[in-house]
């Protein structure tokens, strides 16, 4: 199983804080289910506390983090 943690305003718009989900081979396999179909495609990804693109590779047990782009000045 792979956990997903929702950030900031992504908890809202997918509808949870934090879902258990079959283990995928890549992120992108996983953020192609329809669960988080509306997540938009600027969001930041984490795997394992470590920022990642959608061609990174997932393994049972990891934890994917999906938070907004941050702004300031």
């Amino acid at each position: 199983m792979i956990t997903v943690k929702c950030f900031a305003r992504y908890r809202a718009l997918l509808g949870f804080e934090e879902v258990q989900v079959a283990a995928v081979p890549t992120l992108a396999d996983l953020l192609a289910d329809s669960r988080f179909a509306a997540l938009p495609k600027d969001a930041l990804l984490a795997v394992n506390m470590s920022f990642a693109d959608r061609t990174s590779p997932l393994r049972d047990g990891d934890e994917v983090a999906l938070m907004p782009p941050v702004s300031g000045g």
